[in-house]
C-alpha cells in the first residue's frame, strides 16, 4: 500500500501543523566499546612511552643493592681472615721466649675479637648506609630534608646519650692502643685489680679482696699498667750502724746469687740482684737497698722471697736487723712506782654523790618565832 505524497504549500494552505520526528539519544552512564578501546590505547602508549624508564630504574636498584651486599660479604670475610691471621701468629709464638714478652693468647684474642667486632659493625653500616641513600636518589628523592633532619636528630641523641658515646668511644681508643688486657694487674684511678674482661663500655676489674669492679670506660682519666714491660722489686735492709758493710754486702751477694740459680726465681728474674748500697745512714742504723727487675706482676713475689732469705742468711752471719722500736722483756722492765699504791676513793672527794649519800641526815631546824 503506497502512501500519497503531500507536499509542504498543501499543508499549509490546509493549516495543518507538521508534527517533528524524534531525535536520536544515547545514554549518558554507559561505556560503549570505542571508549573502553580509546583508554587501553592511552593506557598502552603511556606505558610504552615509561617502561624502559622504569626498567632502567630496576635495574639500576637490583645493580646498586648486588653490589653492596657484595662488597659487605667480601670486607667483613676480609676482616674476619685478617683477624684470624693475628690469632695464629699469637699461637705461633706463645710459650717461646718472644711469646714471654707478648701479651697472652686471650688476652689477644679477645682484643682481636672486640676490634673485628667494631671494624664489621663499621663497614656494614657505611656501605648499606651509601646504598640506601643510592637508592633514594635512584626514585628522584629529595635527599636534602631526609640528611638535614638525621643531623638534627644525630645531635640530639649525641646530647642526650654523651655519656654512653663517650664510653664507646673510649673503650674502642683503649683496645686499639692496647692500654691494658685481660689477665693485667691496673690501677684505674677509681678502682684498682686484675681485668678479667674488656668491653667497649665497661671494663671488668678484680679486687684484692675478690671483688668486681665495673668501671666505665669513659670514667677513666688515667691507667697505670703493672703487667706491661717490667717490674723493679726492693727491698730496704736496715741493720745496726756498727756492722761491717762489706760482710754484709757479701752476704747479700750470696743470697742474690743463689736465688737466681733457682726454679722459678731463674725465669721470674729479667736481671741481676743488685746492691744498690745505703740508701740513708742514721746515729743507731742504716737501710741498704737491693734491687732486682722482675717479669711484670711479680716483684711482690720476689720481694717477699728476697726478704726470707736475707733474713735467714743474716741470721746465719749474725748480723742483727734492727728498726722500729725495740722490744724490751718484762723482766727488764723498769718497776712501777705507783704499783702498791691504791687506787683513790670516791669518798676523798666530798663533792662526789658517794660521799653526799653515806653522809648523815642532819634533823630539821625549828621555826624561828
Amino acid at each position: 500500500m503506497e502512501v500519497p505524497a503531500v507536499s509542504l504549500p498543501a499543508l499549509l494552505a490546509t493549516g495543518a501543523t507538521p508534527t517533528p520526528a524524534p531525535s536520536e539519544t544515547t545514554a549518558p552512564g554507559v561505556a560503549t566499546l570505542q571508549d573502553a578501546q580509546q583508554s587501553a590505547t592511552k593506557a598502552a602508549s603511556w606505558v610504552e612511552q615509561n617502561w624502559s624508564t622504569w626498567l632502567a630504574i630496576g635495574l639500576r636498584v637490583v645493580l646498586i643493592l648486588v653490589i653492596a651486599a657484595v662488597l659487605r660479604v667480601a670486607v667483613r670475610r676480609a676482616i674476619t681472615k685478617l683477624i684470624d691471621r693475628m690469632n695464629r701468629t699469637v699461637q705461633a709464638v706463645d710459650g717461646t721466649a718472644l711469646g714471654g714478652l707478648l701479651v697472652n693468647a686471650e688476652r689477644r684474642r679477645q682484643r682481636s675479637q672486640a676490634i673485628g667486632s667494631v671494624l664489621r659493625s663499621v663497614a656494614s653500616f657505611v656501605i648499606m648506609g651509601t646504598a640506601a641513600l643510592m637508592v633514594l636518589s635512584t626514585f628522584q628523592i629529595d635527599l636534602a630534608p631526609l640528611l638535614a633532619s638525621a643531623g638534627v636528630a644525630g645531635v640530639a641523641i649525641g646530647f642526650g646519650a654523651r655519656n654512653l658515646v663517650t664510653d664507646f668511644l673510649s673503650g674502642v681508643f683503649m683496645i686499639l692502643e692496647d692500654q691494658y688486657g685481660v689477665g693485667d694487674t691496673i690501677d684505674a684511678g677509681v678502682a684498682s685489680g686484675e681485668v678479667i674482661e674488656v668491653g667497649l663500655r665497661v671494663t671488668k676489674l678484680r679486687g684484692d679482696g675478690g671483688e668486681i669492679w665495673y668501671v666505665r670506660n669513659g670514667e677513666v682519666k688515667r691507667i697505670g699498667n703493672l703487667s706491661q714491660g717490667w717490674a723493679t722489686a726492693g727491698v730496704d735492709v736496715t741493720v745496726r750502724a756498727s756492722e761491717d758493710l762489706d760482710r754484709v754486702r757479701a752476704t747479700l751477694d750470696a743470697v742474690a746469687e743463689q736465688m737466681s740459680k733457682e726454679e722459678p726465681w731463674n725465669e721470674r728474674l729479667w736481671g741481676p740482684i743488685e746492691v744498690l748500697g745505703l740508701d740513708s745512714v742514721l746515729l743507731d742504723s742504716m737501710v741498704v737497698r737491693v734491687s732486682a727487675k722482675t717479669m711484670p706482676g711479680k716483684a711482690v713475689a720476689v720481694e717477699r722471697e728476697l726478704r726470707w732469705r736475707i733474713k735467714r742468711a743474716f741470721d746465719e752471719a749474725n748480723i742483727r736487723i734492727v728498726g722500729g722500736l725495740p722490744t724490751v722483756p718484762e723482766d727488764e722492765l723498769p718497776a712501777d712506782p705507783t704499783a702498791t699504791m691504791a687506787a683513790p676513793s670516791a669518798y676523798s672527794n666530798s663533792a662526789s654523790p658517794q660521799t653526799e649519800t653515806a653522809s648523815a641526815i642532819l634533823p630539821p631546824r625549828p621555826a624561828a618565832k
